[in-house]
């Protein structure tokens, strides 16, 4: 596997509390990577790390074999972050919000053009261009949120539950769109709650608990390895591994 990220024994706590107790991985180019876990198990920490929104206690992260603490400029123009919450502005048209994005990454120009055309496509929003997000579904402001994040095109997408409270077209259209940036070179980074778009997308799961990896491979080869146990689907066998009490 040829690696584009490398995490390396990343811990961070809050006050008394670790709430990330030195996890490793690696991921691949051109993978989709579901990460997984309960409510409390260190994810949004450890993505906020990745993206270098909050800093680490110890560990290192790695782009392209470059420590992003020491390369941060260079590794934002080639990350993209879909959030979980809506991150654009009302009173800009659906191709101003795009436009204002990709500026941030220093696109102007006819490239800029191209790449906010480019980014609407694949949401499906290019014919809505001119209009406000404020008359939009869910949906649509989950598809505008993408094209926010992609507009750049970057290397490395991290997309934290972008498919939220959302119709099932919608739904579907940024399943399609996922697969198709990793086809056209980005790597994602996918976290979801919804087990079924997990196994449909992610070729590779890494799911953690209490701060720490408690079980990571090929998808089709976990289900495999617990089909011995009774478990057939990616949520049994995350029910098994992570318990069925309440995480509120």
């Amino acid at each position: 596997m040829e690696k584009i990220l490398e995490i390396k024994g990343l811990k961070k706590s809050f006050g008394e509390k670790q709430v990330v107790k030195g996890i490793t991985l690696d991921i691949g180019v051109k993978e989709i990577v579901g990460f997984l876990g309960p409510n409390g198990a260190g994810k949004s920490t450890t993505i906020n790390m990745i993206a270098t929104i909050l800093n680490m206690d110890e560990g290192a992260v790695l782009f392209k074999n470059k420590d992003v603490k020491e390369n941060k400029g260079e590794f934002k123009k080639e990350l993209g972050l879909v959030p979980q919450d809506i991150a654009f502005f009302s009173d800009l048209s659906v191709y101003d919000n795009v436009k204002f994005f990709g500026s941030l990454y220093d696109l102007s120009g006819s490239k800029l053009k191209t790449n906010v055309q480019e980014a609407l496509e694949h949401v499906g929003l290019w014919e809505r261009r001119k209009d406000y997000p404020d008359s939009f579904s869910g949906g649509m402001k989950r598809r505008l949120n993408i094209a926010c994040s992609i507009v750049h095109r970057p290397k490395l997408l991290i997309m934290d539950e972008p498919t939220v409270g959302i119709d099932p077209q919608s739904r579907n259209n940024i399943l399609e769109v996922t697969k198709k940036l990793r086809d056209e070179g980005t790597t994602i980074i996918y976290i979801s709650h919804y087990m079924e778009e997990v196994e449909s997308i992610c070729s590779r799961l890494i799911i953690i608990d209490q701060g720490i990896i408690i079980e990571q491979g090929d998808k089709d080869d976990l289900k495999k390895k617990y089909k011995e146990s009774g478990l057939n689907s990616i949520e049994e066998i995350f029910l098994h591994l992570t318990g069925k009490e309440l995480r509120d």
